[in-house]
């Protein structure tokens, strides 16, 4: 299992100093100039597009490499947001807001009762804190660990305890409608907080246009296996890079249920609407998480994302679990940003250009990836060895990629980052499809 604490991890994982955070940012810039000015044109990908343009399937090499040029655009603008991000002040100890945590459980085990404690542990006031467990109808023996994590909290810990299961959302839901604090926190019940993160993730409500703050999400079990290796290393890119861009524009898509906050008084404004969403004539009970950040930004406020606010969550181990996850994330995705193209056009007018630039290259990928799959497969057919080519392109971009982790940690680790690249391309390609074919599915699949 992993550690709980950013500084028991080894040396090498820790955050690098200030000569390594220039190196690395000196070695993006400079194979980003290299991509565009030098690395596309330089005839790496001329068999591909010859054979391209054999099957008729374009007149040119303009064609087949227009998205890459694109793509390429894309990153540059999210790397020097990205470059552009500092996480808010935390809030002081002495004048901390009032805070609420809630954390919702079904059948999680002793493991509900270790993330209770990070809770309770945390550095803050405990006179502005309370913490809500709500047991959601589980049939093991969640509620005698929340029952005892209590009793040895009796000022902090308060339960609810549903007879029967009536999914995350309503066991959110009714945390909410209890929360006391002026600051709401969700934590899951297989996620262990750090010390500091309560603090960090009050401080930038500090800002009045402030809605709702992400956290950042790591794998706690991220020893335990190849698959949480290769996680945690995605975990990273996603956060402390995609995440991080977004909040400097102040739209952070979902803020994870892992660890987010969410300013009481917006909370309840949009609770009713949030409780009862629908999709396609069914209530939505999935990727309650990023709905609620859409009704966040709907309302006018701001999202954004706090790197100082650490929480450790246990992933799946299995491939058949993490399949799993992946299709409940991209069904809830398919339908939170249909929502989304609605909710954009509310944001001020520069946040919408970088929000609906964004939007749209993010999801164009699925079809343009999905098209040159195709056009592979037919190629590789006509001429094996343009596989070669085909793995050394995922090869040299998923290492140009790690030098984005290795930014955030400076750690060997970034190999698995590589091994992703390659599982996700082959194992994983049909996840996107069939969650769109069956994207009316409500199946929670890993609970």
């Amino acid at each position: 299992m992993g550690t709980s604490s950013t500084s028991a991890l080894p040396i090498a994982c820790r955050q690098p100093s200030d000569a390594w955070d220039r190196m690395t940012l000196a070695s993006i810039w400079l194979l980003l100039a290299a991509w565009i000015g030098f690395g596309i044109s330089s005839g790496f990908f001329d068999p591909v597009v010859a054979l391209v343009q054999r099957h008729g399937w374009g007149s040119n090499a303009l064609g087949p490499l227009l998205w890459l040029y694109v793509a390429a655009g894309m990153l540059v603008v999210r790397t020097f947001l990205w470059v552009r991000y500092t996480p808010a002040d935390a809030a002081r100890f002495e004048d901390a807001p009032s805070i609420t945590v809630v954390i919702p459980a079904f059948n999680e085990g002793a493991m509900v009762a270790r993330s209770i404690e990070s809770c309770a542990a945390a550095r803050y006031p405990k006179e502005r804190l309370e913490i809500l467990v709500i047991d959601d109808g589980s049939t093991d023996d969640t509620w005698v660990h929340i029952c005892k994590a209590a009793n040895r909290h009796p000022d902090l810990v308060k339960t609810v305890r549903f007879a029967v299961n009536q999914g995350k959302r309503e066991a959110l839901a009714v945390g909410f409608d209890r929360a006391g604090g002026e600051i709401v926190v969700t934590v899951d019940s297989d996620s262990l907080i750090e010390p500091g993160a309560l603090l960090a993730i009050a401080g930038p409500f500090r800002d009045p246009r402030i809605g709702a703050v992400g956290g950042k999400v790591l794998v706690f079990n991220r020893f335990a296996g190849l698959l949480p290796r290769m996680l945690h290393v995605r975990f990273v890119l996603t956060f402390d890079f995609l995440r991080a861009a977004q909040s400097v524009y102040r739209t952070v898509y979902c803020c994870p249920g892992a660890l987010s906050a969410y300013r009481a008084s917006v909370l309840r404004r949009i609770l009713p609407r949030w409780r009862e969403q629908t999709f396609l004539g069914a209530p939505c009970t999935i990727g309650e998480d990023r709905a609620l950040t859409n009704d966040v930004l709907a309302a006018g406020f701001d999202t954004v994302y706090q790197r100082s606010a650490i929480v450790e969550t246990i992933v799946p181990h299995t491939y058949r679990k993490l399949c799993r996850m992946f299709l409940r994330w991209d069904r809830s995705d398919i339908r939170e940003e249909l929502r989304m193209a609605r909710v954009v056009w509310r944001r001020p007018p520069l946040f919408r250009l970088l929000t609906i630039v964004d939007m749209t290259l993010s999801n164009l990928r699925y079809p343009v990836a999905y098209a040159v799959l195709a056009m592979t497969v037919v190629v590789v057919y006509q001429d094996p060895w343009t596989l070669v080519r085909v793995l050394e392109a995922i090869g040299i971009a998923s290492l140009f990629y790690t030098l984005y982790y290795l930014r955030s940690e400076r750690s060997w680790e970034f190999v698995f980052g590589v091994v992703y690249a390659y599982f996700s391309s082959f194992a994983l390609v049909w996840i996107f499809p069939y969650a769109l074919l069956t994207v009316r599915n409500r199946a929670w699949l890993t609970r």
